[in-house]
C-alpha cells in the first residue's frame, strides 16, 4: 500500500500575529480536508508569524490512484493558497 507525503511551504506576508497566521492556516486546512482524504498538520515554524509548513499524508490501494489523488491535492492547495504557497514537494513511499 503506497503512501504519499506532501510538504507545503507557506509565506504569510500580511500576518501581524500568530492569531492571524492560525486563522489563515485553519481555513486552508479545513478547505483542503474537505476536498481530499489527506491528513494535514502544521509541523514547523509554529513560532513564526509569516511562515508555515504543512505536511499532508494519505494512502491508497495502488500507485495509480495515489498519484491521481495527490495531483488533485496539489492543484487544490495551489488554488486555495495561491501566492501564499512558495513550495510544494511530493514524495511517495512504499512500506
Amino acid at each position: 500500500m503506497p503512501i504519499a507525503y506532501c510538504t507545503l511551504e507557506i509565506h504569510l506576508p500580511y500576518a501581524r500575529s500568530l492569531k492571524d497566521k492560525r486563522r489563515v492556516l485553519r481555513q486552508a486546512e479545513d478547505r483542503l480536508r474537505a476536498r481530499s482524504r489527506f491528513s494535514i498538520a502544521e509541523v514547523a515554524h509554529q513560532e513564526l508569524w509569516q511562515r508555515a509548513r504543512l505536511d499532508a499524508v494519505t494512502v491508497a490501494a495502488d500507485y495509480a490512484v495515489l498519484e491521481r489523488v495527490t495531483g488533485q491535492f496539489v492543484r487544490d492547495a495551489e488554488d486555495i493558497l495561491g501566492d501564499l504557497l512558495i513550495d510544494c514537494r511530493v514524495s511517495y513511499l512504499e512500506p
